[in-house]
């Protein structure tokens, strides 16, 4: 027993020979990168690669447009969490009580506002044959319908798309097209909801996670600067529904005063509408016009001249004000902004245009012309 066991130890002891080297030729000479061929190659690789990645995200692009307007909907309601938070309240109680109250009034929006568009929507179709004859009734008008026959192919029209009750479900494309914009519509504002709670949720923890990556000497100010780059945002979303507040309350007075039917329910289409930029009030002026058609042309006629005259009133005069004195934006910025927001990315570049010319605008003040004045 005692032989195995010194004859183990010496095994264990004596050392492993060494494998020798595998031989796998003489090391070439490094390729010459001045060559056309080695040149040619790397550029079509590299110009395929980018083609890939472009396809790639222009497949995601909705998903992408999701987050972006979920995450500017957290960023401006940030302000409100922080409003409470500041009354001692946690911030996940803060958060829970400002989606409450946003969740609350969609359910009171849907409850208000379908059943008036759809009562108003069915007066409006059966109303529309008398009103196209009560505008044949104009002198210009009907002089007009002579020449170029355009009540004559409206009244065609109207006839076509609702001689078998079929006006929504033409509009989108079939039955099976309104089940498809339902489900669709429905599924993308959830989408929206769920991603809104996470990023005004996790805000915090992602802006220090941000932070953490830069340079410790620097964080501070670049802190400073991303938390004033979100107060802006917050501002300008206040700022929106503010505005978007007053004319609905305007389209309220005039909707009460002209005897149009649900006034409220029309005033609160046209909070949601005002709060689209650019074409928000196209969409509200059009939905007041058509339910003042329903009573008669002439009431029709009042409704559009008061409502242009207002969003005249509002672009050149009130929302610049506003926009200035929250966001410290001059007047032509913001409508510039707007228009090249709208431009490049539709309905998102039109959300995020004032509050990223606002934070560039911080970024100009704060960094950049401070070096160019020491320099």
């Amino acid at each position: 027993m005692a032989i195995t066991q010194r004859i183990k130890k010496a095994t264990a002891r004596a050392p492993k020979s060494a494998k020798a080297p595998v031989d796998y030729g003489i090391l070439g000479k490094p390729i010459n990168q001045s060559q056309p061929f080695y040149f040619g190659f790397i550029a079509t690789l590299g110009a395929l690669t980018a083609i890939v990645l472009m396809r790639a995200l222009a497949s995601v692009s909705q998903i992408f447009v999701l987050i972006l307007i979920a995450l500017f909907l957290a960023t401006g309601l940030n302000p409100a969490v922080e409003a409470l938070r500041k009354r001692n309240m946690s911030r996940s109680t803060a958060v829970t009580v400002i989606f409450s109250s946003v969740i609350l009034f969609v359910i009171f929006f849907a409850l208000v506002v379908v059943p008036p568009v759809i009562s108003q929507g069915t007066n409006l179709i059966e109303n529309a044959p008398q009103l196209l004859r009560d505008l044949m009734k104009n002198e210009t008008i009907n002089q007009l319908n002579t020449q170029f026959g355009l009540i004559d192919t409206l009244q065609e029209k109207l006839k076509t798309i609702t001689s078998d009750g079929t006006l929504l479900i033409s509009t989108f494309g079939g039955v099976i097209g309104v089940g498809k914009s339902v489900l669709s519509g429905f599924f993308t504002a959830l989408t929206i909801l769920v991603l809104t709670l996470y990023f005004i949720t996790s805000l915090p923890q992602a802006v220090d996670l941000g932070l953490s990556l830069v340079p410790a000497s620097r964080r501070d100010r670049v802190g400073r600067l991303t938390n004033a780059v979100i107060a802006r945002v917050g501002a300008f979303v206040g700022s929106q529904i503010l505005i978007a507040a007053m004319a609905a309350v305007f389209v309220v007075i005039l909707a009460t005063v002209l005897g149009l039917p649900s006034p409220i329910a029309i005033g609160m289409i046209v909070l949601v509408a005002a709060l689209i930029p650019l074409i928000g009030h196209f969409l509200g002026s059009a939905i007041v016009t058509l339910i003042a058609l329903t009573q008669s042309v002439a009431i029709g006629a009042i409704a559009f001249v008061a409502y242009v005259v207002y969003v005249q009133i509002e672009n050149y005069i009130i929302t610049p004000r506003i926009m200035k004195r929250t966001l410290a934006v001059p007047g032509a910025v913001t409508i510039i902004s707007a228009l090249i927001g709208s431009s490049l990315l539709g309905l998102v570049g039109g959300l995020l245009a004032v509050p990223v010319a606002a934070s560039i605008i911080l970024i100009l003040d704060e960094v950049v012309i401070p070096r160019a004045n020491n320099s």
